[in-house]
Order: C-alpha cells, then structure tokens, then sequence
C-alpha cells in the first residue's frame, strides 16, 4: 500500500495538517493558560510528528514527499487557525467611544448582558460617551454588531486582557445571563 506514490503523498500531507492543526490549537491552549489540556494535546500532536516526519525521512530520495510535507504544513496552519477561531477561547475587552454622550448606550449594552463600565470624555469635536466592555470571544461579532446598531460612527478598539478577577459580571458570564440573551433575541426574532 505504501509503495504506491500517490498514497504515500497524500498520507505525508494527511499526517502533516493533523500535526500542525494539532500543534496550533495546543500552542493557543497554552497560551489561554489551559495548561493541562494543552498536555494532553500533546501527545497526540507528538506521536503524529514522528509517524509523519518518520515517513519523510524513509522517503527522503521522493521529491513529491518533501512537497507534501510542506503543503501539509501550510494547510495544517490555516485549518489551526480557523479550529482556532472557532473554539474563540477566553475574553475580549472592548474599548468603545461614541458620539452620543447619552448613558442610554450603557443601558442598552448592559440589558444584552455585557459588563460594561462607562465615564463621560472629551474629544476634538466635544463630548463623548467612552466604555469599557468584557465579553467572552464567542460573543465578540454579536457585540460588534450592537454598537454599530447604536452608534455606526462609534471608534471602536479591542484587545484581550491576561488576567480576569473580581467584579460582577464574571458572575453573570457563569449564570449564564449572555446565553440567555442570545436566545430571547433569536425567539424576538422568529415571533416577527
């Protein structure tokens, strides 16, 4: 079975996109602090290695093989990534100013379920309403496109924070309160 070179490439380039899928999301583990399941990732991702760079190695005369090595290594990265994505682990903090200084934004942001923290600011062209919001990432495009309902022309800057403690509304994410949103306003939507 392995004598035949089309089956050999297309099981070096198999090999490779696990591995490297692998390597990915246990690098993203690791660095999410979730420490333990990044180890166990690890042995999978490790064992893939070697049955894969093994094959190579054995087969170092084929051109073809060192070829698909490399394709499955680029495609192993893209395919991470978007596993990656998907997965969406931890949080993201948004950084939000609007042109509207009405506290009418923070309200509407906070009844969706998002913990948001407000103060009152002054930019070039007067007053703003500036807010710091803390959602888990899944949650990140459906906050997105919230306050671009609310203010279109509001700046909007994210980043993830390293460390989480205290306040209320880590409580509010382990109840569950974003999730329940998300559902009343999908059945707001099928009742219309």
């Amino acid at each position: 079975m392995l004598e035949n070179a089309f089956i050999m490439v297309f099981i070096i380039f198999a090999v490779n996109v696990v591995y490297v899928s692998l390597m990915t999301v246990r690098m993203i583990l690791t660095l999410k602090g979730r420490t333990y399941i990044a180890a166990f990732v690890s042995m999978f991702e490790v064992v893939v290695y070697i049955v894969g760079l093994g094959l190579v190695l054995d087969n170092l005369n084929q051109i073809q093989n060192l070829i698909a090595y490399a394709l499955g290594y680029g495609t192993g990265l893209i395919i991470g990534s978007f596993i990656e994505e998907k997965l969406a682990l931890g949080y993201i903090t948004v950084n939000v100013v609007s042109t509207n200084p009405d506290l009418e934004f923070t309200r509407r942001i906070r009844e969706k379920g998002y913990g948001v923290t407000s103060w009152s600011s002054y930019g070039m062209d007067g007053d703003r309403l500036s807010m710091e919001i803390l959602t888990p990432r899944k949650y990140e495009l459906r906050l997105y496109q919230t306050i671009q309902e609310i203010d279109p022309k509001a700046f909007i800057i994210s980043y993830e924070p390293k460390r989480i403690h205290g306040g209320f509304w880590v409580k509010q994410v382990r109840k569950g309160k974003l999730m329940q949103s998300k559902k009343k306003n999908r059945e707001t939507t099928k009742k219309e």
